[in-house]
């Protein structure tokens, strides 16, 4: 049985059937194609665009009537290049910025436009001189949420006629000059001197009102100014000193009822 089958598909292999079955097989295999969950196809028949993308899944194409072009549906990271911009107040920089966009019209972005990740790249470079050079040097690096969304804002009006939907715009660095940079360095130190001066005269202010209140207050209560002479010569014999000279008014001896005594005169008449 073994002998007769042998001679069988060696003949059909020598044969013209193995031409078409081959051809049959590479047919099958062109017409069949799977898409992932994140792409999706759009597919031309006869050079015309069907209605709606394919996929994802199994999708079947009769080529070579049809063409498929596969789209991505992820969300893109494209890198700007650094640009040079000049400020509104004429400062020469260097700004570089990142881009989130994703594909939400598959055949937009094959029909309307020859490549859209380069015509995004490109639209955003323009579109980061364009913005960044109406503003002025101290907006661009103290406002940068407010910049982002409005280069948000713009890349979406524009990039919406190719099915591109922008969902970020974040500028990552900006490079100042040398010049620039020790400028800023000294505006920030003289800044920070005037600080420590306004606190410091604020300080001094709050402190000479508290010791005019504080002398209104001795003035109106005599028995005060007594109180404090006393805690001073406290705080003075903690001190290790050997003499202790210490001005004692001879009018507050009335408080002690000492109206009687009388200083000791010298010889030169002073007391």
């Amino acid at each position: 049985m073994k002998g007769n089958m042998l001679p069988f598909w060696m003949e059909f292999l020598q044969g013209p059937w193995v031409v078409v079955v081959v051809a049959l097989i590479a047919y099958i295999f062109k017409c069949i194609n799977i898409l992932n969950e994140y792409e999706r196809g759009v597919v031309f028949r006869l050079g015309r665009l069907l209605d709606q993308p394919k996929g994802p899944g199994l999708v079947l194409i009769f080529w070579p009537i049809d063409r498929m072009v596969k789209v991505s549906l992820r969300i893109v990271t494209l890198d700007v290049p650094p640009q040079d911009i000049i400020t509104r107040d004429n400062v020469s920089v260097h700004v570089n910025a990142v881009v989130y966009f994703q594909v939400v019209d598959p055949a937009k972005a094959i029909v309307a436009v020859e490549d859209y990740l380069f015509a995004t790249s490109q639209m955003a470079q323009t579109t980061l001189r364009s913005v960044l050079g109406q503003v002025e040097l101290d907006d661009l690096l103290a406002e940068r949420e407010k910049l982002n969304l409005e280069l948000q804002t713009i890349l979406d009006k524009q990039t919406d006629a190719w099915g591109v939907k922008v969902t970020a715009v974040e500028i990552k660095k900006v490079d100042l000059p040398q010049e620039m940079q020790r400028a800023m360095a000294r505006q920030a130190e003289a800044e920070r001197e005037r600080r420590a001066k306004v606190i410091n005269a604020e300080g001094e202010f709050q402190a000479a009102e508290k010791l005019v209140a504080a002398a209104d207050m001795m003035a109106a209560h005599p028995m005060a100014m007594q109180m404090r002479y006393l805690q001073t010569l406290v705080e003075i014999s903690a001190e290790k000193s050997s003499t202790i000279v210490f001005p004692f008014p001879l009018e507050m001896l009335r408080t002690f009822g000492l109206e009687q005594f009388k200083p000791v005169k010298n010889p030169d008449g002073q007391a």
